[in-house]
């Protein structure tokens, strides 16, 4: 199995190749050049590699939630070297990349993920590795679809004895996230890694669970895939507004666990 993987849904610009299983990959802090780095760097790995695209079995790439700019180019490089290929395609959503990750760092089977979505507002998502018992494939199992949710009111997680928080949401939203879900293991570190979108990949198309360039798409969650400077700002007011509420007892805050957490963070 020859997977190619994409994944710019965050600042940082992530491609990787496997190959069998062994994986090279390149993973670098972009800000906002990832057109700029990105096909130089998948160039460079399927030229060390000696493979040629033709030669791929699938391509992967983070679909998202995330930067809606990041998404559309991850999207782009992935169709366009697939309808040039002929190769088939495999959106992985980027929430789900972050959980692979979690697992392979830190021996996570349930991750609850969240990515800073800016605005006051953050993506979430939950999910369970089911490891091939009673016949099902290994994988991740989605138990939390992803979604933007807003600090003060977070939605409910199914019981689990431990969960462990993964993604830049629970360095911006720490307290709220750690009082709902608690208790909590977290890496806030955790970043979504084109690594882990080529695993997650490799199941999929090995699976056949493909397809074609034209109708690989980004993973979107907001009503509105951009807004105006007026729209972030009255967002923004409005979101700070609910937390100021919330915190001097205007407003109901989102349920909360009894007593306060001890938060055990990865190491």
């Amino acid at each position: 199995m020859r997977i190619l993987a994409l994944e710019t849904s965050t600042e940082y610009c992530s491609c990787a190749l496997s190959i069998n299983g062994e994986t090279r990959a390149s993973h670098i802090y972009a800000g906002q050049s990832h057109s700029d780095l990105l096909l130089p760097a998948v160039a460079r790995l399927m030229r060390e590699a000696g493979l040629a695209f033709s030669q791929l079995d699938a391509i992967a790439f983070g679909s998202g939630p995330g930067s809606f700019t990041g998404l559309r180019i991850a999207c782009g490089v992935a169709q366009g070297l697939a309808f040039a290929h002929d190769v088939p395609v495999v959106a992985v959503a980027s929430t789900e990349a972050l959980a692979e990750g979690a697992a392979r760092d830190h021996a996570a089977t349930q991750v609850v993920t969240a990515f800073d979505a800016r605005m006051g507002e953050l993506y979430l998502a939950a999910y369970e590795w089911v490891d091939g018992a009673g016949g099902l494939d290994p994988d991740w199992r989605e138990l939390l679809a992803p979604q933007l949710a807003r600090p003060d009111a977070l939605p409910a997680l199914p019981a689990r004895a431990v969960w462990f928080g993964a993604g830049s949401g629970f360095a911006a939203y720490g307290a709220a996230l750690l009082a709902r879900y608690a208790p909590l293991q977290l890496d806030a570190a955790c970043m979504p890694h084109a690594a882990a979108v080529a695993a997650i990949g490799a199941r999929r198309a090995a699976r056949g669970e493909t397809v074609m360039a034209e109708h690989a798409a980004p993973l979107y969650v907001r009503d509105k895939v951009a807004l105006d400077v007026r729209e972030q700002a009255a967002l923004r007011a409005a979101n700070a507004l609910r937390v100021s509420l919330a915190a001097v007892g205007e407003v109901s805050p989102a349920p909360s666990v009894s007593p306060v957490p001890t938060v055990k963070a990865a190491a």
